[in-house]
């Protein structure tokens, strides 16, 4: 239970920059404010693809306050105040994941704040690596590796155990 009550201040206080509709930085508020009043904010997203061209998915850890339970990207996290999304990649890799991507980050698309995607305005990056990785207990349940055409079909079906950002990701990636 400390553990979670930990966590849970950590994620109270921290701040986000909140954006207007082009991205643009117009306040920094604490996370649970920029969430309660759906603010638009940023994140990146992360896809980990290793040599046989299989993905990394993360199981979101039961203490996470959105999406428990559910697969999501390979890491993805919340853009801070005064940090860029290049920056914030680099970070959320090495805290999910346990490795460094300093050169191997590949930008590939940016999506609009929408409701459906929490009004997250989202970087999404590829990177290749094949692990081992050291997955952070607080965020991450456990992982595995999929197959393109594995989850394209799961989320043709809509696999309800697929968070809708990843959903999302995946119909913007491979239409």
């Amino acid at each position: 239970m400390a553990c979670f009550l930990l966590l849970s201040s950590v994620m109270y206080n921290e701040l986000l920059p909140v954006v207007d509709e082009n991205d643009r930085v117009i306040d920094t508020l604490p996370r649970h404010h920029v969430h309660a009043q759906t603010l638009r904010h940023r994140a990146v997203h992360i896809l980990v693809f290793n040599d046989q061209g299989r993905l990394f998915l993360q199981k979101r850890s039961l203490l996470k306050d959105l999406n428990a339970g559910l697969w999501d990207t390979s890491a993805a996290g919340h853009v801070d105040a005064g940090e860029n999304y290049d920056s914030c990649a680099l970070r959320e890799i090495e805290e999910e994941l346990g490795i460094k991507a300093d050169d191997g980050l590949e930008p590939l698309f940016k999506l609009p704040a929408t409701a459906a995607i929490g009004m997250e305005f989202i970087q999404v990056y590829r990177c290749r690596h094949n692990g081992p990785f050291t997955l952070a207990p607080d965020e991450i349940e456990t992982g595995d590796w999929f197959s393109e055409q594995e989850l394209s079909v799961r989320i043709a079906a809509d696999d309800q155990t697929l968070t809708e950002t990843f959903k999302t990701i995946w119909r913007h990636y491979r239409p």
